[in-house]
């Protein structure tokens, strides 16, 4: 029976990456049964639909994507209803498919609750009818809110959401919370990532939204490339040690091993209890928006045009991880340091000039 992996925002940032660690993973060369296949829904609403050509140019595999928005409840069943055959075990989705810019949500909350929510109770409503045992759930540090709590572990209380992207990520996880103690036989893994950089190493696909990015990394390489006149920091008076805020910045292709990780944790955990793990996903360490600017300067030999500014609604001051938990249950460890994320953000951005 072919065993299937759905991934919901198959063509973003992170999904991207998270489909060409699958396709060069879930295969019998590594000790699976079988080659899986992977399967991409997305309707190209804040991505292209040349990622999939530069996906299977990388990995030299077919990849379906089904340009369909998981709000239209009865096209999104179509699918599961084409992929669920009786030849065919759908065994996990993971779902990436959610508007993510803090300022944006804050400009139009109606649009990010009605996007994110609606798709992800549609997905949760066909993942429980056809029986899909294993779901992933791209979630946010954003859930913690401004806290004081350093570093954030997964025990942290969810602070005040400060901004509607924010809050949605709260209520998704609630959502799947409450829906899991009705449907006994699905395992859940929300994994809240940190701030996700930098670029596939072979620059293949990167960050690329149709939108214009609100990201730090992305910002940075435009303004270097000259697609932007010049950069602001969004604060210099914050009570950090050079006044800009902290994060804690991530390889994307390591969040994309984690998600990998985190369908065989719960292939192999199946007789486990519990129905829903959380996991964070940072490296464990705070870096200032200035020393980001300084190690992108530094590896790409040249001078960004910055200016500092005030600050900007929906951001918190510090936000980095504790990961032990996802070091041990999941075995993630993170491979790339700031310097890399920058390294490979700009290799990406003088590919796509």
């Amino acid at each position: 029976m072919q065993k299937k992996i759905i991934i919901t925002g198959g063509c973003g940032y992170i999904g991207s990456h998270t489909v060409v660690e699958c396709l060069e993973n879930y295969t019998k060369e590594n000790g699976y049964e079988q080659d899986y296949e992977i399967i991409s829904i997305d309707n190209h609403l804040n991505s292209s639909s040349s990622v999939i050509e530069n996906i299977e140019n990388l990995t030299d595999k077919k990849v379906k994507n089904y340009d369909t928005d998981l709000c239209d409840y009865d096209k999104t069943k179509e699918i599961f209803e084409k992929e669920a055959d009786s030849n065919s075990e759908i065994i996990g989705i993971i779902h990436f498919a959610a508007l993510k810019s803090v300022p944006d949500s804050v400009a139009d909350p109606v649009f990010y609750y009605q996007n994110n929510l609606n798709s992800l109770l549609n997905i949760l409503k066909l993942s429980k009818e056809y029986t899909v045992k294993n779901f992933i759930f791209s979630s946010s540090c954003s859930v913690y809110g401004n806290t004081t709590d350093l570093p954030v572990s997964e025990n942290t209380a969810f602070g005040n959401a400060e901004s509607p992207y924010a809050y949605t990520k709260q209520v998704g996880e609630r959502m799947i919370i409450d829906f899991a103690k009705t449907s006994k036989h699905q395992k859940f893994v929300l994994l809240r990532y940190f701030n996700p950089a930098g670029a596939h190493i072979s620059a293949q696909i990167g960050e690329d939204p149709k939108n214009p990015p609100t990201s730090l990394v992305p910002i940075i390489t435009l303004t270097a490339a000259g697609k932007r006149d010049k950069m602001h920091v969004h604060g210099s008076d914050y009570a950090t040690r050079d006044g800009s805020c902290i994060r804690d910045y991530i390889h994307v292709s390591d969040i994309a091993i984690a998600h990998r990780l985190a369908i065989d944790y719960l292939v192999k955990n199946e007789d486990n209890d519990k129905q829903v793990e959380i996991f964070n996903l940072g490296t464990g360490n705070g870096v200032t928006v200035l020393e980001a600017i300084k190690a992108f300067e530094k590896v790409s030999n040249t001078t960004l045009n910055y200016e500092l500014g005030g600050r900007r609604e929906g951001d918190v001051v510090e936000i980095y991880a504790d990961n032990q938990k996802a070091k041990t249950l999941l075995g993630w460890i993170p491979k790339f340091g700031i310097e890399e994320m920058m390294l490979s953000a700009w290799k990406w951005q003088q590919k796509i000039l």
